[in-house]
């Protein structure tokens, strides 16, 4: 790929060098996917010394997406092999939080001319190997050529020692570019243009001032995300196509090309994909990304939220059946509808829980119930839903309703079921009679304040209800304005009204990787 790179060889102790001191340290030159691929297999070769397998490695290098392995191993494989990647699938499935990681994973550090523009690595200017393949930008080829005649630069005649390096952080703006597709982005949002008001006033050209550079060359040396692309017209497809081919960006009223290279991850919805054209579909790797099957990576995708804490304790159970509701929605009814397309999404997982923790708290609730979780669900459910008209959202609405009025029970019994068969299996290893004592002192309990006050102090009064307490405290997310006891008291109540502390020899425990 052409374009621009980094070095290996970091000035020690320093953020400021010159090109001789580099060359002299013996740096070298990568481009961006070079950059990323070298990443990719340094953290992998880490993870594996430390006993991963290579689908637990590939699965570390994005933290915060909740995907199937063989997702993971695709998307390592195509930016190990120097490709851009689409990601494809039904909105609301992660596409752009995975997009968003694969620039986290990408080498930040990176060596630059001071003053340019663009980020022209300092070898690109006295170094001619180097300049043949990763060439410098028009302003920084004025700069350094004799008499500022830009027909007369050669790499090799350069004063290396005047040639100014620069370690800096890629960021926004400055290696990375982010770029949301829609009918009313043209060509000159990526290619940038020169501010002829600003040449007039500098009179220079080739000053480094006159150029406002588009996504593209922000982008340069780094990785550019472009969300849905499919929405982006056929005329800036083309000038995304031309960037990705030949790495050089043509800004608008400008005569000369610049550097452009970059991994390019783009995303799209599936009503999306037939508007990119083909050219431009045939230099991206298509990657499917869609929900999770697996009812223990749902439940991780929740657990990774950033949920407000309100003071509100939402038992797992309650948690867990929400999760159940939607994945049931997923199932059932699912449809070609876009205006319920983001009802299941990994979206409305997240949403169940803030919002069943808010409609306790509007509720005076400091535990939720389960009328607290119908309405979080009603509420994230509903506002999936896409206004296009009052009729429509009734009838969408009533639907969503009568959806959560059939499945929420069924939900809550199951959960409620691996919940009390996880706790039997693991903490009591089945047996009966402990857990006959469980049940006995939780109902004692639960009637009772003073007992309950009694149970939160010191002393060894209830021991098998104190070890489902201290089990509950491991399993819930509970916030300090609720005690231990009852929240446990709580859960007990879930249990006795939705699984009837029974342990099917069947029943699956399908959140075991939690």
């Amino acid at each position: 790929m052409a374009g621009g790179g980094t070095t290996r060889a970091a000035a020690p102790g320093s953020t400021r060098a010159t090109g001789q001191q580099l060359r002299e340290r013996g740096a070298t030159m990568e481009s961006p996917s070079e950059r990323l691929r070298a990443e990719i297999l340094r953290r992998i070769d880490l993870a594996r010394k430390q006993g991963m397998s290579r689908e637990e490695a590939a699965a570390t290098l994005f933290p915060r997406t909740v995907l199937p392995s063989e997702t993971y191993e695709d998307l390592t494989t195509a930016l190990v092999a120097g490709s851009h990647v689409l990601f494809f699938g039904p909105s609301g499935a992660g596409k752009t939080n995975l997009a968003k990681e694969v620039w986290e994973l990408f080498p930040k550090d990176a060596w630059v001319v001071g003053g340019c523009p663009v980020l022209d690595h300092p070898l690109s200017v006295i170094d001619a190997k180097t300049a043949e393949r990763f060439p410098p930008c028009p302003i920084c080829r004025r700069r350094f050529a004799p008499d500022n005649d830009v027909s007369l630069f050669r790499p090799e005649s350069v004063d290396a020692t005047k040639v100014p390096a620069e370690l800096v952080r890629l960021r926004e703006g400055f290696g990375f570019a982010r770029l949301q597709g829609s009918s009313e982005v043209f060509p000159d949002h990526l290619t940038g243009n020169i501010n002829l008001r600003r040449l007039e006033e500098i009179g220079d050209p080739m000053s480094p001032l006159v150029l406002e550079p588009g996504k593209l060359l922000q982008a340069n040396r780094g990785l550019l995300l472009v969300d849905e692309i499919g929405k982006l017209p056929l005329g800036t497809q083309n000038v995304l196509l031309q960037a990705l081919q030949e790495g050089t960006v043509t800004p608008s009223k400008s005569r000369e090309s610049f550097p452009g290279s970059f991994v390019a991850v783009g995303t799209s919805n599936l009503s999306d994909l037939d508007n990119i054209n083909d050219p431009l579909s045939d230099r991206l790797t298509s990657l499917h990304v869609t929900y999770n099957p697996a009812h223990a990576a749902n439940r991780r995708i929740v657990q990774l939220a950033s949920l407000p804490d309100a003071g509100t304790f939402v038992p797992e159970i309650l948690v867990d059946a929400g999760v159940r509701v939607i994945e049931t929605w997923r199932q059932k009814a699912s449809d070609d509808n876009p205006d319920i397309g983001e009802v299941g999404s990994n979206r409305t997982l997240i949403d169940v829980a803030a919002r069943t923790a808010a409609t306790a708290t509007l509720h005076d609730h400091t535990i939720a119930s389960v009328e607290d979780v119908k309405g979080g669900l009603l509420h994230a459910m509903r506002g999936r839903i896409r206004a296009r008209s009052g009729d429509s959202f009734d009838q969408n609405e009533r639907r969503v309703r009568e959806f959560v009025d059939q499945h929420l029970e069924p939900a809550l019994k199951r959960s409620s079921g691996v919940y009390w068969c996880r706790f039997y299996r693991s903490v009591l290893k089945e047996n009966k009679a402990e857990g006959e004592s469980v049940v006995s002192e939780g109902r004692r309990l639960k009637t009772d304040p003073a007992l309950l006050d009694r149970l939160a102090g010191a002393g060894d009064e209830f021991p098998k209800f104190r070890a489902f307490t201290a089990y509950v405290g491991e399993r819930d997310r509970r916030p300090r304005e609720v005690r231990a006891v009852d929240a446990a008291i709580r859960t007990f109540e879930l249990l006795e009204r939705y699984s009837m502390f029974t342990c099917a020899a069947e029943e699956a425990d399908d959140d075991a990787r939690l």
